[in-house]
């Protein structure tokens, strides 16, 4: 990721000098310039590609750290022969030094040009090693990274979740079987970990819709997604409830004749059909039409993460599920830790309700806490260490927790994660501002717009409202008027960024009361003080810095001049908490 947002910074550096400085971008600039960002798209289309191969990971993270270091140091030298020569213009009111300009231009030109043809080396190396795995050629049958799979962990968490769905279960129930003749398309969207599938799961087991439907069949999608898999585990669920046998010569069938075959086994009977953990819109298209409608009530649910996924597939009342107040967090609590009849220590109580609403709600981090509370002593000093370290417990597992919100990061399209993860320059439970936060990604050179009217404000809305349709940003403030004031994140979804910050060197985050290390990153924050001024820790960054967040310690010690020696920064912050 690092490598991503290096090229499209340097992209967008270049374009902006363009643009603010025509009178510099003459005769052989042009030319010059064109190559640079002829290369830059190259890198661009390289990594974006490798994010969907299979290849080996450490050649990929090899591969990106090359560009990512190319990238860098081609924007590095631009801007900083840019603002030389903007500088010696304002005080000699010469001409502008083109010739000077070119001459630097054209030795990075040959810098990248040889980083450029080291790259084309590897991919030949990728593209030629192996059929199935190409860096240039994803997989046809799977619409995402196969490194990113559905885990069964949380299906198994989820199925524990026993408290705070009855309302949303008699709302899905009264759906499911309402009076409508037509097929009808009912949605659950939420967050990872909230309880989707155990809400329909309870559904799909309800006593009175085991009498309505003649035949209930169960899909899960996943990430890894392939048509003849979704036929398949539909014909098994159809077996079950006829007397054909269905199963006989699938194997020599092709596709077409399968789903034709669904489609005659469910002519007639009236059926419910689940569609669990769908992630995209092109997926539901090509398994919509396998599901015929013959005007007899019957249904399909749908359970997706992404909220724009739903409203794709009925955009008729989506249903949403929210996170578990107090109450019913402090029940699944109890009922994990000490068992249905919920015999708990009265000295627990009140340590119990703060562990239960550091958890924000999200069945899945409770049921993770529960686990670790069952092997630990049941003392008000063991639950106080627990209330404590309530992250470093949730870091220990990253399959059941990080991991599993890991699946929606790691879906998102290149252009988002670069600001999911600057989400992680902010502490834990910090609101920003919806401008603010606008303003950041656009001076940041995460926002682009190719081929687009659009202002950059206007594409860095749009990117916003993708983030929250997918449930990775959070509305946290709102006008009187509706409009929203502020968003933040989930104290998970903060966990699982700052774990991927560090892997992917996005950028520098110092969240402890330490000396930060001296680093070769452009991106820094840092949200807490260990104890010296901020003219020290100027002198510890690299001056080739883009971003400097300092959180709420620093206020009072701040001095401007401390950060003029860097030349090309972008986005300074003095952060109120």
């Amino acid at each position: 990721m690092a490598a991503y947002t290096s090229v499209i910074s340097l992209l967008q550096t270049l374009e902006q000098l363009q643009q603010s400085h025509p009178e510099l971008i003459q005769g052989q600039m042009v030319k010059t310039l064109e190559s640079l960002r002829v290369t830059a798209e190259y890198f661009l289309n390289v990594v974006e590609e490798a994010s969907k191969s299979r290849f080996d990971p450490e050649k990929i993270k090899s591969l990106e750290e090359k560009i990512r270091a190319s990238a860098s140091y081609t924007e590095d030298v631009v801007e900083l022969t840019i603002y030389q020569i903007i500088e010696n213009l304002s005080w000699t009111f010469g001409s502008a030094p083109t010739s000077s300009l070119h001459k630097n231009f054209l030795s990075v030109v040959e810098k990248i040009d040889t980083q450029k043809n080291e790259v084309m080396e590897i991919v030949s190396e990728f593209t030629t090693s192996t059929r199935d795995d190409q860096i240039l050629e994803s997989d046809g049958d799977s619409l995402i990274n196969t490194s990113s799979r559905s885990n069964p962990t949380l299906q198994h968490l989820e199925d524990d979740i026993v408290h705070g769905l009855d309302d949303d279960l008699e709302i899905i129930v009264e759906r499911l079987t309402g009076q409508l003749s037509d097929l009808d398309i009912v949605t659950i969207s939420g967050m990872g970990g909230i309880g989707k599938t155990t809400l329909a799961r309870k559904a799909y087991d309800h006593l009175k819709l085991s009498y309505h439907f003649d035949i209930r069949v169960w899909i899960t999608i996943s990430q890894e997604f392939g048509r003849r898999n979704v036929l398949l585990e539909a014909l098994h669920c159809i077996s079950k409830h006829t007397n054909i046998d269905i199963k006989k010569d699938y194997d020599v069938k092709d596709d077409n004749e399968l789903a034709d075959l669904v489609q005659k086994s469910l002519k007639g009977p009236r059926y419910l059909v689940v569609v669990d953990d769908i992630w995209s819109t092109d997926v539901w298209d090509s398994i919509r039409g396998i599901f015929p409608d013959y005007n007899n009530r019957s249904r399909i649910l749908l359970t997706t993460r992404e909220t724009k996924v739903a409203m794709y597939a009925n955009p008729i009342s989506p249903h949403e599920m929210n996170l578990l107040n107090l109450e019913n967090s402090w029940k699944l609590l109890c009922d994990k830790v000490f068992g249905p009849n919920n015999c708990h220590p009265p000295e627990l109580e009140e340590i119990g309700k703060k562990i239960a609403e550091k958890c924000q709600g999200l069945p899945l981090t409770i049921l993770v806490i529960a686990g670790h509370l069952s092997k630990v002593s049941r003392t008000l000093g063991s639950w106080m260490d627990v209330a404590q370290t309530l992250g470093e417990i949730i870091s220990s597992h990253p399959d059941k927790c990080l991991g599993v919100l890991g699946l929606s990061y790691h879906h998102l399209p290149n252009h988002l994660k670069p600001c999911f993860l600057s989400m992680g320059s902010f502490p834990e439970d910090y609101h920003v501002e919806t401008w603010r936060l606008i303003q950041l990604w656009i001076a940041e050179g995460f926002i682009r717009r190719p081929g687009s009217d659009k202002s950059l404000a206007e594409v860095a809305e749009d990117y916003l409202e993708d983030l929250i349709s997918r449930n990775l940003i959070m509305v946290r403030k709102k006008r009187f008027n509706g409009e929203v004031k502020a968003y933040g994140m989930h104290d998970l979804l903060h966990e699982f960024c700052l774990t991927e910050v560090e892997l992917t060197k996005f950028m520098y985050i110092e969240t402890t009361s330490i000396a930060p290390t001296v680093s070769t990153q452009r991106h820094f924050s840092f949200q807490k003080n260990y104890g010296s001024s901020v003219i020290h820790l100027c002198d510890l960054l690299p001056s080739v810095a883009r971003s400097i967040y300092l959180f709420p310690d620093f206020m009072f010690s701040a001095n401007i001049e401390a950060f003029s020696h860097f030349k090309l920064l972008r986005s300074f912050r003095i952060c109120k908490l």
